[in-house]
């Protein structure tokens, strides 16, 4: 996530469409995305997609967003979740992955949140980030200076900068990406980092 800079989160009318947009957007030289638990039959996107590589032959990394319960923290990795991401303190979700190994990038607003989320994993998600904006997350990053900072939430792709430059790690999407596939191409391969190409330092270690 830190390489790629930008995290498409996918909320579809049903499985079959997550599967398509994922699709283009590993086409475009995305490698991680995340699709949600809103999403009616996510468990199936995520098994059909799961195994599928992105434009450079690398294994895809696809997340599952809005995980709250043990139950859905279970079905995702069962069906291949490569991460699990909740928009809020999910305690069960954090045991679970624990005892997993999986990567859980929990989700937090105040301080007190983000940094336990941090503590733990190292990552944590800002959301809803529009209430505070860019400046919060530069405050955040003044006091939790290693944090890999996530913020989600009424951020327009055309504001993603903004967000970096204010010390988030990566910036998660929901709207507004391009449906052209060159316009789409050309998003990723200006966010990515300059120094690892598309993505590419995201094979060096675990982290998110």
């Amino acid at each position: 996530m830190a390489a790629q800079r930008l995290l498409p989160v996918l909320r579809d009318a049903d499985a079959d469409e997550a599967v398509r947009r994922t699709t283009a957007l590993l086409a475009a030289g995305c490698r991680a995305v995340e699709l949600t638990t809103s999403t009616p039959g996510w468990a199936e996107a995520v098994a059909r997609t799961a195994p599928l590589a992105d434009a450079h032959g690398r294994p895809a990394l696809i997340g599952v967003g809005t995980v709250t319960t043990a139950g859905h923290a279970h079905t995702a990795l069962d069906a291949g979740a490569a991460f699990l991401v909740s928009p809020y303190p999910a305690p069960e979700v954090r045991e679970v992955a624990a005892e997993r190994g999986a990567v859980f990038v929990e989700g937090g607003f105040t301080p007190g949140e983000i940094a336990s989320a941090a503590r733990s994993a190292g990552a944590a998600k800002v959301f809803p980030a529009h209430v505070g904006g860019p400046r919060f997350v530069r405050s955040l990053k003044a006091v939790l200076p290693d944090a890999l900072i996530i913020p989600t939430g009424g951020i327009a792709p055309g504001e993603v900068g903004d967000w970096l430059a204010a010390g988030a790690a990566a910036v998660g999407i929901g709207s507004g990406l391009p449906a052209d596939p060159a316009e789409l191409a050309a998003v990723f391969a200006e966010l990515a980092l300059p120094c690892c190409g598309l993505g590419a330092c995201a094979d060096r270690g675990p982290r998110p």
